[in-house]
């Protein structure tokens, strides 16, 4: 489900654990001063990422519930020689982070792993300034997952099997007083046959294929009320550059090509 990140700036291969569903970062429109926090930091991928869009007069905040993560995200900070980047030990259903003192929150296949989704939401508005928004790639389901796989402690792990249903976790953004939440990305996701048979019979499979439940990655788009709407306008028409885009650029450029 990961996507690459070779290419994107401010990527440290030692901080990739694979275990994201999306480039959460692609669309968050970070600018250089915000403050952006991380939800699930794991070892510090994507907030390093960040770290490279909010500039030296910005800062990055990581969260994550577990020690061993925190210690892993700090020690890459310290060796890559980042002090703007700051990693706390917490539950994102408790956020330890202040009112209204967040620019842009950011987080990758993490949500689905929280039982009270709805509390995490109720958070990120707590957390974010008024007119702030949040960029989250996350896995959103449409049709009923087998019972079977619903249990499944791997697919969990894998951000599956606690997914919730695409409209409902809009709906659940929605309710928490969100505005302008949109999928920005949104990407299909097949478990190969050899998992699904270790937890389904030959039957089981052939019926689930016969009415397949579509399983998606998505990244979602969504603001709190409120804030200089001139700026976040300004913010909005920021150009967005994709991985794929950045990969195809070369190191040179042809004369009239526009491009230099």
């Amino acid at each position: 489900m990961s996507e690459s990140y070779e290419g994107l700036e401010g990527y440290a291969p030692e901080a990739d654990l694979g275990l994201g569903c999306g480039l959460p970062t692609e669309y968050a429109r970070i600018c250089e001063g915000d403050v952006v926090l991380d939800l699930g930091s794991g070892a510090g991928n994507d907030a390093f990422v960040a770290r490279s869009e909010v500039g030296p007069t910005g800062k990055v905040i990581g969260v994550d519930f577990t020690p061993a993560m925190i210690q892993k995200a700090r020690e890459n900070a310290e060796k890559l020689g980042y002090n703007n980047v700051e990693f706390r030990e917490g539950d994102i259903e408790q956020l330890p982070v202040s009112d209204n003192s967040v620019d842009v929150v950011i987080s990758n296949c993490v949500l689905n792993l929280v039982p009270n989704k709805a509390k995490v939401f109720a958070e990120i508005m707590r957390v974010l300034r008024p007119g702030g928004h949040f960029s989250i790639s996350d896995v959103v389901l449409l049709g009923q997952l087998p019972p079977k796989l619903q249990t499944a402690a791997e697919l969990y792990a894998g951000c599956v099997s606690g997914a919730l249903q695409r409209d409902a976790y809009l709906h659940l953004i929605e309710q928490a007083g969100f505005e302008q939440v949109k999928i920005e990305k949104q990407k299909s996701i097949l478990i190969p046959d050899h998992i699904l048979l270790e937890y389904l019979s030959e039957a089981e499979l052939a019926a689930l294929r016969q009415n397949p439940v579509g399983i998606f990655s998505i990244t979602v788009f969504g603001r709190k009320p409120g804030g200089d709407t001139e700026l976040f306008s300004r913010r909005m028409a920021k150009p967005q550059v994709s991985l794929r885009e950045l990969n195809n650029l070369s190191g040179s450029c042809s004369p009239g090509s526009g491009c230099c």
